[in-house]
């Protein structure tokens, strides 16, 4: 069914496409009954893929990476459909545009996008009032659906109630884990980018379970030189040190999970610098990886590539080199650091070659536009066959 709709779906312009599949699927998660039955649909319903990470609870192994759903604007919906986590953003300091229109273009000869987004989005204050709200309402549904529950039984048997608005409560399955993903605005110099992280990071500490920290999209101009070592050491051990200054035993706020997305273009020289400055500062776990500059071995012409012009290339000509990084990083750290992995994941054996490879936890986003509103569903299935 989605082959034929992927099919007039992909006659539009990309980005267009998203926005109106996305506000369609908003309208019809507003009605309950609709919410309900797409959750039975599209939702996995095998508990036994929960698994604990980074101190939280991930309810499956397969997450929405960052760059999908920039602005918190879609939590309810990827939820209906069965995320494990989504992570949200690329969040800057202040509201940007991001760059000119075209920007997101398909290669279907070879199931990839290539993208120069440029960190558009609404702005911290704005996404960071829009998760407020989101998670109020999450714990009021969750609080009317136990009183339901709790319906008839003494109250000496009833569980208790919850006010930590960080954990709705709910009946059905376990809460949807939301990732923070944190940039630099455009206009922010480099020396100055720590910044802007640090403002992303403040504002967002109450309304997100874990951080990414972006230095690696090829789409804001010299980004990618702060994943030098030194500009990296700044710009995390400046969030360690706020991080446990902003959680602390009067408050029984916690340290957040902090991590860092790499590109898959770097050296084996930077890799090993990466691991060396995470043990180090002690980061929580590395994202690996974002898009890449290549355009190695595409099926799709020069002539065509050139038309598109600058950007990164997701989906499955990544997927190799993904598993490879992925792979180094947990043999060279004995699985000391844990990774969540991203690139080229559209089915159940993509997903398995990343975690035999020692990821913890996949992201989905070029797989999601490819394989449709069931490919969590599908991915889930095939673990629980052969789980690895």
């Amino acid at each position: 069914m989605y082959n034929l709709l992927r099919r007039l779906l992909f006659c539009f312009p990309t980005e267009t496409v998203h926005h109106f599949s996305m506000n369609m699927m908003k309208l019809g998660c507003s009605v309950g009954a609709i919410r309900k039955s797409i959750a039975t649909q599209f939702a996995p319903s095998n508990g036994a893929l929960s698994r604990e990470l980074f101190g939280l609870q991930f309810k499956n192994p397969v997450g929405l990476a960052a760059g999908f759903d920039k602005n918190a604007l879609y939590l309810t919906e990827l939820e209906a459909l069965g995320f494990g986590f989504v992570e949200i953003g690329t969040v800057t300091p202040k509201p940007q545009a991001g760059n000119e229109k075209p920007r997101l273009f398909r290669l279907p000869k070879d199931k990839a996008l290539i993208n120069r987004m440029g960190f558009n989005n609404d702005g911290v204050n704005v996404v960071a009032q829009r998760l407020k709200e989101w998670r109020e309402k999450q714990l009021a549904t969750g609080n009317r659906q136990l009183a339901s529950r709790n319906e008839g039984i003494p109250n000496s048997n009833r569980p208790a109630q919850t006010e930590d608005t960080h954990s709705p409560l709910t009946i059905d399955h376990s809460r949807l884990i939301i990732g923070g993903n944190i940039g630099k605005n455009k206009v922010t110099p480099n020396e100055d980018a720590w910044k802007d992280y640090e403002i992303c990071f403040r504002a967002l500490f109450d309304c997100v379970d874990y951080f990414v920290v972006n230095v690696s999209s090829p789409n804001t101009p010299g980004l990618r030189e702060l994943q030098e070592k030194d500009s990296l050491r700044k710009i995390l051990s400046h969030l360690q040190t706020i991080n446990q200054q902003e959680s602390g035993t009067e408050t029984d706020r916690k340290p957040k999970p902090i991590l860092l997305k790499i590109a898959p273009d770097l050296t084996p020289q930077q890799i090993d610098d990466v691991i060396d400055l995470a043990l180090e500062i002690k980061l929580d776990g590395l994202v690996a990886t974002n898009t890449t500059i290549s355009r190695e071995q595409l099926h799709t012409t020069d002539a065509e590539l050139q038309a598109i012009g600058a950007g990164g290339l997701s989906g499955a000509p990544v997927r190799l080199r993904s598993t490879e990084i992925v792979k180094y990083i947990h043999q060279k750290t004995n699985g000391q650091i844990p990774v969540i992995a991203s690139g080229g994941i559209f089915t159940a054996e993509d997903a398995k070659e990343k975690l035999a490879a020692g990821a913890s936890l996949v992201q989905v986003w070029t797989g999601f536009v490819y394989e449709g509103p069931a490919i969590v569903k599908n991915i889930c299935s095939g673990l629980s066959t052969n789980r690895p």
